[in-house]
């Protein structure tokens, strides 16, 4: 007995669109005709109907209806046509996004600070930064709780705030501005009476500091390990108003940099001094990768935070 077996071919459609194809027929629809449509691309008459017929004849209908004039589009050119409404905007602003981060006017602005009291200058600084470059993305990531110079290698922060430069491929660190770390303590402390102070007069006093690892705290780093002294005791507080107000109660004394001081120099409830006869003066860096140095809106911001700086410490 013969066994009969049917066949039926498989039939897959394929039709190649490309992004110049969804350009033409919106501009053919705009125009109402394949010359005017022409002129608005910049093309030829000729090349927009190869374009055209070589279309249907992938698709297999028409995408105009000829007859009619201006030309219209049949169901099938509709479909197309919203098919480039909604797609061609998208392209075009990714295109404008590209564009912006090429030339660096837009991007990623993601900052991780190594200085707890930097937050008193950069604030300002980033609002007006805001202002001017809303299309960079602008985050601030307090490099507290984590290692902020590895985050920057590993782009996952663009800028880090420190004292501390290193030498690390790659990373450039770009000098912002000098400040003087300070001694502040009430006006009826012991101290007070002195011109300046020394490393020996922390043995009996209290130290109010931020919440930060004693490598990062200027009193420590620069004077008092280095003198192999130990403050009698160490509180800590977040905020810098606080630090003050336990200051000003004579609870302990604290040291911090001159931009903050700023407010306490004129009151009478505080003694400013220098560390040391000379004083102490660090310096303060923008680590960031070396390829984005040149960006436009970086050079802004570094700009801003030295003229920010300065404005404070002059006040």
């Amino acid at each position: 007995m013969k066994q009969i077996h049917n066949f039926q071919d498989n039939y897959e459609f394929h039709m190649h669109i490309e992004f110049r194809h969804l350009r033409t027929i919106k501009a053919i629809h705009e125009a109402g005709g394949l010359a005017k449509a022409a002129d608005l691309l910049n093309t030829t008459q000729s090349a927009l109907s190869h374009q055209v017929k070589g279309l249907e004849d992938q698709a297999g209908v028409e995408l105009f209806v000829r007859r009619s004039k201006p030309l219209k589009l049949s169901a099938a050119g509709a479909r197309l046509l919203r098919l480039a409404e909604q797609v061609l905007p998208q392209i075009e602003a990714t295109v404008a996004e590209f564009t912006g981060l090429r030339d660096g006017h837009s991007g990623r602005m993601h900052i991780a600070i190594e200085c707890h009291a930097c937050f008193e200058w950069l604030f300002p600084v980033l609002e007006h930064f805001r202002r001017d470059w809303a299309d960079v993305d602008v985050d601030i990531r307090p490099g507290l709780a984590f290692d902020a110079l590895p985050a920057l290698m590993k782009e996952e922060v663009d800028l880090v705030v420190s004292s501390d430069p290193e030498d690390i491929a790659g990373v450039e660190f770009i000098e912002l501005f000098d400040y003087a770390p300070v001694f502040v303590a009430s006006k009826d402390h012991p101290l007070a009476q002195k011109e300046f102070i020394e490393a020996s007069d922390f043995r009996g006093e209290t130290l109010i500091t931020y919440p930060v690892e004693r490598s990062r705290l200027d009193i420590f780093s620069q004077l008092l390990i280095p003198a192999k002294v130990e403050p009698a005791a160490v509180r800590q507080a977040e905020l810098t108003a606080v630090i003050l107000l336990l200051v000003a109660s004579n609870r302990g004394v604290s040291v911090l940099p001159d931009w903050v001081v700023r407010e306490v120099k004129y009151s009478s409830d505080y003694v400013t001094r220098p560390l040391t006869k000379n004083g102490l003066t660090r310096r303060l860096y923008a680590a960031i990768r070396s390829e984005e140095r040149d960006k436009p809106y970086m050079q802004r911001l570094i700009e801003l935070a030295r003229i920010e700086a300065r404005k404070l410490q002059d006040a």
